[in-house]
């Protein structure tokens, strides 16, 4: 049987490890042992949060939504039920961007829901 060397697809695997630990700091972007295990664990956190973008931008729109409701008299969760109630199909996302972007907009679907 023929003899089987290892040698490319080790040093291409170290490879790409290492290219992933680019800019890590301290050891863990020249030595093996440490940035395999730093770039498993900054996997884990870009896994996670890709999941919890979600959550903090559904935050940012509900603190924007919130700030531009008060000058009008109104609170976040008020406004919310109303929407609820009349039916209007607007999420917070398109919501949000209306308040920043065009208030005088806003405040016509503010009055209108009222």
């Amino acid at each position: 049987m023929p003899r089987v060397k290892r040698g490319t697809m080790h040093t291409k695997r170290r490879a790409g490890i290492m290219k992933r630990a680019k800019g890590f700091s301290w050891g863990r972007k020249n030595k093996i042992k440490l940035a395999k295990t730093a770039v498993m664990k900054a996997g884990q956190h870009a896994y996670n949060d890709r999941r919890k973008k979600k959550r903090t931008f559904r935050r940012l729109w509900q603190i924007r939504l919130n700030a531009a409701l008060r000058p009008l008299g109104l609170s976040y969760s008020k406004f919310i039920h109303a929407l609820k109630i009349k039916n209007v199909e607007l999420d917070r996302k398109v919501l949000s961007n209306i308040a920043k972007n065009h208030p005088e907009v806003f405040t016509k679907i503010v009055k209108s829901i009222e």
